[in-house]
């Protein structure tokens, strides 16, 4: 099995090193590591090539990550074989050194699995916004091991794909998948690996996400960032879901979008509630919802809990978690009535900030 590694990047001089060097140090070396720079006007070229990786360069493309990567799998596919594989990988994450070697033995098991997607957890700094970033990613990793490695998004951070499933994705799309016959990605997708999920899933293709296949990826620095961020990705689902419909395979993740929405719409009026009982000097401390409140930072806590000191510390006040999810159901609420207003969706890029 050849595996090849591609590294959409735009801007990415300041962390593409690290990303290399995690895929130098694998237990399993990838057989080519090419760069796709995509209109790039810092040093990610020069920096890319000092490292080792072939660097291929877009052209006239518009279509971000998603044009990059059809630009460079154009090229690349005709030149590999049905069991042959690609990692696909963002120029701001770092792997294990056990990922590849884990998804190539996954893959040579089975035939039908499409797939090995990595399980990601946030980059060390940020402040408070990176811890509350942290925690959330190490719940959604332990969710996925609760569920025996079985994804619901093969996350674009980095994953490991089937060069027969890319192939069957870019003759599929036009007729049972959305987007332009012979791309493998959906240019229009905000999402493009949700969307590439769904399109898996649809054809038929296994998909699994191991603990061994860990990503470390950048958080976002500032709330602003991570707002426009959340909102690309919550709408994206959205308008994913929009345009496959309702089908075996997207039931599921249209009952998770009205899962959100119910707790947004529950966690709203607990907070009216508690607005209430304080306004009219009415709050009680029943041993009922003492308990049940108890086993709530329980819960919080437990879950983050080897993640060390500085995870506990922001999950047992329980408060700060509470407004932190409270953001990410706002982002949920704007990107409803985005869609029900029209409004044009933006593409946002945060590049890496030098270390200082």
């Amino acid at each position: 099995m050849a595996l090849i590694a591609l590294i959409p990047a735009h801007n990415e001089a300041a962390g593409i090193t690290a990303t290399l060097d995690s895929l130098r140090a694998q237990h399993r070396v990838p057989d080519r590591v090419v760069v796709i720079s995509d209109n790039s006007t810092d040093d990610t070229v020069d920096v890319a090539r000092v490292a080792g990786a072939d660097v291929w360069e877009t052209a006239h493309n518009r279509a971000r990550k998603a044009g990059a990567l059809n630009q460079a799998l154009a090229r690349l596919l005709p030149e590999l074989g049905d069991d042959d594989a690609v990692l696909v990988m963002d120029a701001d994450s770092v792997i294990d050194t056990e990922f590849l070697s884990t998804a190539e033995r996954l893959l040579a098991g089975s035939d039908r699995l499409g797939a090995v997607g990595g399980v990601f957890y946030g980059a060390p700094g940020g402040g408070v916004l990176g811890q509350f970033q942290r925690n959330e990613y190490t719940r959604y990793g332990r969710e996925i091991s609760r569920r025996g490695g079985r994804v619901m998004v093969l996350t674009g951070t980095a994953s490991v794909i089937r060069a027969r499933a890319l192939r069957d994705v870019a003759q599929a799309r036009g007729d049972l998948l959305p987007g332009t016959p012979g791309h493998v990605y959906d240019t229009l997708a905000l999402t493009e690996d949700n969307e590439l999920t769904l399109a898996l899933k649809t054809l038929r293709w296994d998909l699994v996400s191991p603990p061994e296949c860990r990503v470390v990826t950048e958080i976002m620095p500032s709330w602003k960032d991570l707002w426009r961020q959340r909102l690309r990705w919550q709408r994206g689902a959205l308008e994913n879901l929009r345009h496959y419909g309702l089908t075996s395979v997207t039931w599921r993740y249209w009952g998770q979008q009205v899962g959100i929405g119910a707790g947004t719409i529950a966690f709203s009026l607990y907070l009216l509630l508690v607005l209430i009982t304080a306004v009219t000097n009415t709050w009680g401390w029943h041993p009922l919802w003492i308990a049940v409140g108890a086993l709530f930072v329980l819960e919080r806590l437990l879950t983050v809990w080897r993640d060390g000191r500085r995870a506990r510390l922001l999950a047992l006040p329980l408060i700060p978690e509470l407004l932190y999810d409270a953001f990410i159901q706002a982002v949920f609420v704007r990107s409803v009535l985005d869609i029900l207003r029209r409004r044009t969706a933006q593409w946002h890029h945060v590049g890496q900030r030098t270390a200082t």
